[in-house]
């Protein structure tokens, strides 16, 4: 991910790739060794099928002490092939020498049908539940992981793909100002660059430090993807993306590299190639608006509708969670995601084009967090079509997989979410749908107004941000896998979503997940109780509504004012102190009086009394660590830079990310 990181490089593309292919080979390379040690039936006692005996012949194993081992010989002869492509793809063996020199495998297709003819052959002799329990996993491991181990996605920003392009352009002499074209032009001007094969770049021309880092990223990609195949960098994700000339611009990119190939003539018979999925990320809240008539303007181009065909007629769409709450609140952000999702299943669907959603979940609720399964039940008709991608990141990763029957039931519930959500046909609002649309299009909007208000519109939030919560600190300390802003910037819009959540995750205030929701509904009803009683209809009867607030009353009851104000307390200027801490606690007063009317609940977890118990069992432990972190904040602003300081005030971060699981 390059979205605002200057230390992913192609060097650090290169060895992640390698470094992958070094593990995965090394993994079945073991596994061969194994197999090869523990099939050792002789061709005296058992006939095993022609493809084995082939594999046997072919072996170059020539030991008369295994003349009458052909499964033995075989997997010898899988092993020492497998080391042949070992080195060809890393430079080394990561495991014994083979006792052979045989020619590699081109791809993992190989090695896999080498292990069928085994099972294949076992299961003739009475010998199948060797083939199950011995052979199959190791067939398994290979056909999952190939030899590339995991995909990686790459991941980059629209606003630097237009200025490495504008700069290609100038130079190359195909348009002075990219930049200043209007959107119409550039689709015209990209798709004909897209029509040729003549490229852009020159290693004759010395370019600007962007420009090379960017052509070095994408050449290193071609090269992975040549020696590990595509599975080893199947998609492009494109940050902040706005329109259809955003994707084409890395489009432009890939041909580059050899990634786009443009339509061969007709003795050649085929269309455009894209050796990797190009997928928009729409983050924004007004990116989310228009996410269905961008995708309609993609699909209705011949070039973009050529390589979706040709990929299977698969378009997939990302979209941002965390940058949309960022940039107009919680309860805005997650309808503004719901209509994008109808909008972009709409226009896959009147194109015939399946769609694959990518949710770029975070762990907090004010990043998309919340239960997995109840998010993807509550998602619209037609989003899931049997594939869904979501991203897990942070301590979630520990939480979810760190053990393997608590992975596992969460990987199942996955799936039965997945399933259930692609065969639902509706969702149970009939006649009632786009009265109940109307009403959450009207609470959106007051939602926005109420949080950009107290966010982007009150003089001096920023500063009583950074003094009151340790974002500051968080950035200091490196804690995080990616500088915290995009740019070098004191504003919020450049701050990343990552430490704004878990900022406000460490002092209690949660206010990301929360905010704004209060005024929505108290405005919108307005002491009516018919529409009080519209919103508890709506919360029985539609999934997604309950989902909403199931997450909004888990992030209430981690919630702690009393904390929160010793944080505000960090804040010199009283004036400042009082003019964003008063707003935020009539707030929150008025969304836990929203919750309980639209619930029916007293409480924020009383339809949770599990995890309510698990909560009053756990926030008395943190509460200490959020009264130390305070005081370790005061003594390292006034200049105390003891490393004992220092290791104290991490050790609160990560103890109060660990007790409150959800925070980041």
């Amino acid at each position: 991910d390059r979205d605002g990181n200057p230390f992913v490089t192609a060097e650090v593309l290169g060895y992640a790739a390698e470094r992958h292919a070094t593990v995965v080979l090394g993994r079945h390379l073991a596994d061969l060794r194994r197999l090869a040690i523990e099939l050792s039936m002789s061709a005296h006692l058992v006939r095993c099928s022609p493809a084995v005996a082939g594999l046997a012949e072919a072996s170059g194993d020539t030991s008369p002490f295994r003349a009458d081992e052909p499964y033995r010989r075989a997997l010898n002869g899988c092993y020492a092939r497998l080391a042949a492509t070992a080195r060809a793809l890393t430079g080394a063996v990561p495991g014994e020498e083979p006792r052979a020199v045989l020619e590699p495998y081109s791809e993992p297709a190989e090695l896999v049908a080498d292990l069928r003819s085994v099972e294949d052959s076992l299961s003739t002799h009475a010998a199948s539940a060797l083939a199950e329990s011995r052979v199959a996993p190791v067939r398994r491991s290979v056909e999952i992981f190939g030899f590339h181990l995991a995909s990686l996605d790459l991941r980059q920003g629209s606003e630097v793909h237009e200025t490495v392009l504008a700069e290609l352009l100038s130079v190359a002499g195909v348009v002075a100002d990219y930049r200043a074209l209007g959107e119409t032009e550039r689709v015209a001007l990209l798709a004909s660059e897209l029509s040729h094969a003549r490229l852009l770049s020159s290693r004759w021309v010395d370019y600007s430090e962007l420009t090379r880092g960017e052509l070095a990223v994408v050449a290193e990609a071609g090269r992975v993807c040549a020696r590990l195949g595509t599975r080893a960098l199947p998609h492009y994700v494109i940050s902040k993306c706005e329109s259809v000339s955003d994707l084409l611009e890395v489009a432009v990119l890939l041909k580059e590299a050899g990634l786009y190939r443009r339509a061969v003539g007709p003795a050649g018979g085929h269309g455009p190639r894209l050796g990797m999925d190009i997928v928009p990320l729409f983050e924004t809240i007004d990116d989310l608006a228009r996410a269905g008539s961008t995708l309609a303007e993609l699909l209705d181009l011949p070039v973009w509708r050529a390589l979706v065909d040709e990929r299977g007629g698969w378009q997939e769409v990302m979209l941002g969670y965390s940058d949309s709450n960022k940039d107009g609140g919680y309860l805005t952000s997650n309808w503004a995601l719901h209509r994008a999702e109808r909008d972009l299943v709409a226009t896959a669907a009147e194109r015939g084009v399946r769609l694959r959603l990518f949710h770029g979940r975070g762990g907090a609720v004010g990043r998309g967090g919340g239960p997995t399964y109840e998010a993807i039940r509550a998602q619209p008709p037609g989003s899931v079509q049997g594939a869904v991608r979501v991203t897990q990141q942070g301590e979630m990763i520990a939480a979810e997989y760190s053990d393997p029957e608590h992975a596992r039931r969460g990987l199942e519930a996955l799936v039965a979410a997945g399933l259930e959500a692609t065969v639902a046909s509706d969702d149970g609002l009939g006649a009632d749908a786009g009265a109940y649309h109307a009403v959450m299009d009207e609470l959106a909007g007051r939602a926005c107004s109420a949080y950009r208000e107290l966010v982007y519109a009150t003089p001096g939030f920023v500063t009583w941000f950074r003094t009151a919560t340790p974002v500051g600190e968080i950035a200091e300390l490196n804690i995080g896998s990616r500088p915290p802003s995009r740019r070098p910037s004191d504003r919020i819009e450049d701050l990343r979503a990552i430490p704004w959540v878990f900022s406000w995750s460490q002092c209690r205030v949660m206010l990301p997940g929360w905010y704004g929701v209060g005024s929505a509904l108290d405005e919108w009803t307005a002491g009516d109780p018919e529409r009080w009683e519209l919103l508890a209809e709506m919360h029985r009867r539609w999934p997604w509504w309950r989902s909403v607030l199931a997450n909004l009353a888990m992030v209430m009851a981690k919630v702690d004012l009393g904390i929160g104000s010793r944080y505000a307390e960090l804040v010199g200027d009283e004036q400042l102190r009082r003019r964003v801490w008063d707003p935020i606690v009539a707030e929150h007063a008025k969304t836990l009086n929203a919750l309980a009317r639209v619930t029916g609940e007293d409480r924020p977890l009383a339809g949770d009394p599990e995890l309510a118990r698990a909560l009053r069992n756990r926030l008395p432990y943190l509460d200490p660590l959020n009264h130390l972190q305070v005081s370790l904040l005061r003594r390292w602003r006034s200049g105390d830079r003891e490393r004992a300081v220092r290791a104290g005030i991490q050790v609160t971060l990560n103890g109060l990310a660990t007790g409150l699981r959800n925070s980041g």
